[in-house]
């Protein structure tokens, strides 16, 4: 009797293991077919935001633009000013499985050569406005000043916290 119960209990417990494995096993394919899935729609959401804020962008520059009366001779350094701003296209990103190839140093590597790339284009920025800022009068800088500071005010870390955690659309 005692052999018997001893034995459905084994019984049983390997089968429920087996489940367990088998369980395992299956989340594991959904999680991938899962984590496919969020990337494309990240990817189709990020290509879409992009087409919609350079819309936006370029709007924006027009109405400064008409603002700021500018003259002739400020011209070139308005050209300037705006191809500066226009947004760089987007990085390609590594694939994930990539990614999980590479060893850490490796990856290290890459973000560090990706930020780079962000900081020159952020510099070139910079560099830009400085030079056109430059040519304003007086008037023009304070029309300038007050309609960066509105357009900026809506952007980065600053509407990152106060909007949920998601920048402002």
């Amino acid at each position: 009797m005692k052999s018997i119960r001893t034995t459905l209990i084994a019984t049983a417990l390997i089968a429920g293991l087996t489940g367990l494995a088998l369980a395992q096993n299956t989340t594991s394919s959904a999680d991938n077919t899962r984590a496919g899935c969020m990337e494309k729609m990240r990817e189709h959401k990020s290509e879409h935001k992009s087409e919609h804020k350079g819309e936006g962008h370029t709007q924006r520059l027009a109405e400064l633009k008409s603002k700021l009366n500018l003259q002739a001779a400020q011209e070139p350094a308005w050209n300037t000013f705006t191809q500066a701003m226009q947004h760089p296209t987007r990085m390609a990103r590594p694939e994930r499985a990539s990614m999980e190839k590479m060893t850490t140093p490796e990856r290290l590597d890459m973000m560090q050569a990706m930020k780079a790339q962000r900081d020159a284009h952020m510099q070139q920025r910079s560099d830009a406005t400085k030079a056109f800022y430059a040519t304003l009068s007086a008037d023009q800088k304070q029309v300038f000043d007050q309609e960066t500071a509105r357009m900026m005010k809506g952007s980065g870390m600053h509407a990152t916290k106060h909007q949920g955690g998601h920048g402002k659309h």
